[in-house]
Formats: structure tokens, sequence, C-alpha cells
């Protein structure tokens, strides 16, 4: 069943802009917020367990906690870079609800004492920065962002900035160094950016959704908001479904809920005729499940993890019996293989190697123990690198051979795929 928290008045047009979104409560929570302590804030994420909605799934009180008091100036990132392949939940939050997440920002900038903020949004979201840079405005005019607001003594700055495209600075660490004006490389942690982030000062990078879910804790207080989701993953979460089903689309959910009904209820179900194959249940560098594994599990961060997968962005991927693994891992391995930022060796030998086996076997020049090559080489990626991106090849690399190696194997032998019949070469040529 779907739980409309955040989303609730999505459907409405005047959410976007300002007098609309005040009309249906917007900013009364930011006045609430302003009479509280800012470690009152804190203490309210903190005791509503709140977890990192953009992939990771740290608690975000805790996170604030980590701040030193050390009487240096303070950021918040909002992390709006959504360059998770199959993720678009992000993209329809500040397109359809700007002011939530930047009344989100400015109460948790209350809350941690940080008077500048920054949005790092993706270089491809033009409209979505359109509708924000537009609704920030508002938010000056209406005397809710700048000096002194609402007379309230706390004053907050909020800025948009725009990336140019690449993946690795949605990673906290790289999105810092892109803002700095410097490459969009990961940095060694420790330290984490909580101690020395943007421009080596403490500074909190949260997701778009984490953030937006900060107004609704503060509005309805901690207990109310862990009535929904799991004991360890509470709150509602933005699901992005996509690829094999009727109705692909975001849908709000508690956290804990059935794949099977989220698929067959809220996504309609498969295409007429067709039945589930496997589901990759976070984003494509989450390890894919099989139609068995999915129908068992449950939307929340343990369950997943205990399957040997991850909840990750929250995008799901469903793919019916008409797909080919192999020519879909092609795909994921081409996107990472161009993505790496080249900074560790692992990561950037690894993942064209992946991706230079997988083609070979695609093209109709695979050899058996590419298959094993391949599970080998993506297993010695794991955990080497100073970012999770090569990890984020390995794991489906790993996950597809190991579930479907008949497939691969099959490929290789017949050169052409198991599914389709033809081979990658015949369809392009």
């Amino acid at each position: 069943m779907e739980v409309k928290l955040l989303t609730e008045h999505y459907d409405k047009d005047e959410f976007q802009g300002i007098s609309g979104y005040k009309k249906l409560g917007g900013y009364e929570v930011l006045k609430k917020a302003l009479k509280m302590k800012p470690e009152e804030i804190v203490a309210e994420v903190k005791a509503a367990g709140l977890r990192g909605r953009g992939g990771a799934g740290f608690p975000t009180g805790m996170k604030w906690t980590f701040l030193p008091n050390n009487g240096q100036p303070r950021y918040l990132l909002c992390n709006a870079d959504e360059g998770e392949p199959c993720t678009f939940k992000d993209r329809m939050m500040m397109e359809r609800a700007p002011h939530q997440m930047i009344e989100g920002m400015i109460i948790s900038a209350y809350g941690i004492q940080s008077k500048k903020s920054y949005v790092y949004i993706r270089g491809e979201y033009t409209y979505a920065a359109r509708v924000l840079e537009n609704a920030i405005k508002e938010a000056y005019q209406a005397g809710y962002l700048g000096e002194n607001i609402l007379g309230s003594g706390f004053t907050h700055h909020l800025d948009v900035y725009r990336g140019a495209g690449a993946y690795i600075c949605g990673e906290e660490t790289g999105m810092i160094s892109s803002l700095e004006g410097k490459k969009g490389q990961p940095k060694l942690k420790p330290p984490f950016p909580a101690v020395s982030g943007y421009l080596e000062k403490p500074t909190i990078v949260n997701n778009v959704e984490t953030l937006a879910a900060v107004k609704y804790i503060i509005r309805d207080g901690a207990a109310a908001y862990k009535k929904h989701g799991t004991e360890k993953s509470p709150g509602t979460k933005l699901f992005s479904l996509s690829g094999d089903i009727r109705k692909p689309g975001n849908y709000e959910v508690p956290l804990g809920y059935p794949l099977k009904d989220l698929i067959n209820n809220e996504g309609g179900g498969l295409k007429q005729g067709r039945s589930l194959k496997a589901v990759i249940p976070g984003g494509t560098s989450a390890p894919v499940l099989t139609a068995e594994e999915a129908m068992k599990a449950t939307m929340d961060y343990e369950c997943l993890a205990q399957m040997g997968t991850m909840l990750g962005s929250g995008a799901i991927t469903v793919i019916d019996d008409s797909r080919c693994m192999v020519d879909l891992l092609g795909v994921i391995l081409h996107f990472y293989h161009h993505e790496s930022c080249g900074q560790c060796t692992p990561c950037r030998e690894g993942t064209g190697w992946i991706d230079k086996v997988l083609n070979s076997i695609i093209h109709g020049r695979g050899r058996q123990q590419d298959v094993d090559l391949l599970d080998q080489v993506a297993k010695n990626m794991m955990g080497r690198t100073i970012c999770a991106l090569a990890d984020a090849a390995a794991l489906p690399t790993i996950s597809f051979v190991n579930k479907f190696r008949d497939e691969f194997e099959y490929y290789i032998r017949e050169g052409r795929s198991k599914v389709k019949g033809s081979s990658y070469a015949e369809m392009h040529h």
C-alpha cells in the first residue's frame, strides 16, 4: 500500500511554486523548527532513525553528531547528483516539490548550525535546476533564506551548483572536490567530510530525499515517523520502478514493503504472457536477484543485505524472460568502465578489463574460461579502491555470472544469445 508522506501533494501543479506550497502547509514546519533548539532538531532526526536515502543508508542523525565543535564554519551539501542508472526519484522531487527540499535543507542547516549550503545537481537535470533556482529565489524574497530568517537570528544562504555529467561526483568526496573546482575525484577517508570536507571545513552531505524527510520528522515527531517502515529501517522510501513492467514510475511505500507487491500491485505486474526472470533492487550497482529470490524480498536495508544485495538508491529494475542477461551486463559494464575516474588502478584497469572480456563474448570471440575470468577479475577489484565504483562494477558482474551462468556459457558456445536467438553482431549489422 502506498503511503504518501513526502509525495502527498505531488499530483498538484501548484505545489511547485511558493504560493501553492504555502497554501498546502509549506514553511510552517520551518517556523516550528526555528523555535526549537538546534540540538533538539538533531536529537529528533536521530530518534526517528532516518537513514541516508542516497544509497548507503547511514543513519542521518548520527552523521550530524560527527561534526566537531571547533568553531569553524559548517557546510551542508545536498547531493542531487542522482547518477545511479535507473534512479529518477530525486529528479521528480526537485521538479514537483522544490520547496519541500529547500525547507528540509533550512531546517537541517539550522539543526547543524550551518550558514551556507549548496545543492550539487547533475548537469543533465537542466529543467530540475531551473525549477530549483526559481524556488530558491522565491524563498529569498519571502524571507525564508538570507539574513535573520523570520527574525530568529539564524542566517542561511543557499546556492545551486551544476555538475558536468560525471557519475563519480555523486560520491560525497568526489562531489566536494568538484564543488571546490578541482577534478571530480574521490578522496581517501578519514578524514570524513563531517570533520574536514568542503574547503577543509566540517561538512554534511545528504541526499535530496533525506533532507526532504527531515521536514516531516520535525512536523510529526520521531515517534510518528517510526510508525512507518521497520524497526531498523524506519519511514517511507521512494522507489523508482522501471524495466519490464506495466506501470513504471516512482512509488512511495513504507520500508519493509514486499518487493513482489511493489511489482504486482503498484507496478501493475509484468506485460501479458511474460514471466519474471530477475530483479535489480537498488540501482545497477546492486547484485541481481533471481525471480525466486525477488518473491521473498522485502524492501528494507536488512533483508536485502541478508540476500547478498542492497537497497541502494531504491531503483528497482524488473527483468522478464525476453531479456538476455549477457547483453544486459554488457550495458552495465560499459557504463562503469566509462565512468571510472581512473584514479585507482584496480578500478581503472579492472572496469576496462571486464568490459573488454564481456564485449568479446558478445561479439562471438568468447572462450569458456572467460566466464571464470569475469568472476575472478571482479572479485579482485572489490574493496581495493578509494571509493566504491570498482565494487559497483564487480558486484553485478559476480551476481550475473553466478546466477545466470548457463546464458554466458551458451553465448560463448553458440555465438549467440540463448534468449534472443541472435547475437549482438547479427542485430547490429
